[in-house]
């Protein structure tokens, strides 16, 4: 465990000395990705008020926090991707990685747990001026912060471990484009990213309880700018580690069979 220790802290302050150095680019790139929460923002503010001054008990203010909540989640949810197993896997990058007494993951996950550190303290301005323009209504308790800021680690976890997943069906496909794409459709729809879920039908709302979405984007912004009961923070903290074992027992799985069958391929 202590060798573990070491690794991660290691990887993780070389990421956050790696970030820093090319903080411009990480400001731009963080830039570009608030086009999406904006847009959803100023459409449903505009329903919101077109509606009598809200909607599913959103009003303008509270879709406000909602999706500037909902920037930190986004950049939180950023991890190694099936892309980047597929890459990996074609061109026989993993060869070499396998030569360290380490599985892969570790090192995908301590080096963006690291960056994350980063995105952290680069996306405190740009809130700022998103809650300068927008005004939103947040009030929340010190309770739901501490769970917030568990339940954002906890997403990030979750993300990494089923997209990790993905990535490793390349083992025995190649190329995982179509199914990513699938994947991240049934995710916008049912993780509360492109609208709260309380917004969604009944039947959407009930599906995604047993998936894994929500408890990537809906619950640490709802645990935040919602008005949950403790229980309820509580009971979500749980299922999001429920996922986080189970995400992590099923990669151990999918590694123990693919890692036989790999082979690079080339572009």
């Amino acid at each position: 465990m202590k060798r573990y220790l070491d690794f991660y802290l290691t990887s993780m302050k070389l990421a956050i000395s790696e970030q820093f150095q090319y903080r411009a680019q990480n400001y731009f790139y963080m830039i570009g990705m608030i086009a999406e929460p904006v847009i959803y923002l100023v459409v449903w503010s505009t329903v919101a008020k077109q509606q009598g001054g809200s909607v599913g008990g959103y009003t303008p203010g509270a879709f406000a926090a909602y999706y500037i909540v909902w920037t930190l989640v986004r950049n939180m949810n950023i991890v190694f991707t099936p892309y980047g197993w597929e890459g990996r896997i074609q061109r026989g990058q993993l060869s070499g990685e396998l030569l360290r007494p380490i599985h892969p993951l570790h090192s995908d996950v301590a080096f963006f747990a690291g960056w994350k550190f980063v995105v952290i303290v680069l996306w405190l301005p740009l809130a700022a001026i998103l809650a300068l323009i927008f005004r939103p209504e947040l009030h929340p308790t010190w309770l739901q912060i501490v769970v917030f800021f568990f339940a954002i680690w906890g997403a990030y976890l979750i993300r990494t471990m089923f997209l990790s997943l993905l990535g490793m069906i390349t083992f025995w496909t190649t190329r995982v484009g179509a199914i990513y794409e699938l994947y991240f459709a049934l995710e916008l729809i049912l993780s509360g990213r492109l609208v709260p879920m309380s917004l969604m039908p009944g039947w959407v709302q009930t599906a995604s309880n047993f998936l894994p979405f929500q408890w990537t984007f809906f619950f640490p912004i709802n645990a935040l700018v919602g008005n949950p009961t403790p229980a309820e923070l509580l009971t979500g903290l749980g299922i999001q580690i429920a996922w986080i074992v189970g995400g992590t027992l099923l990669v151990n799985l999918m590694w123990h069979f693919g890692i036989r069958r790999f082979s690079s391929v080339g572009n």
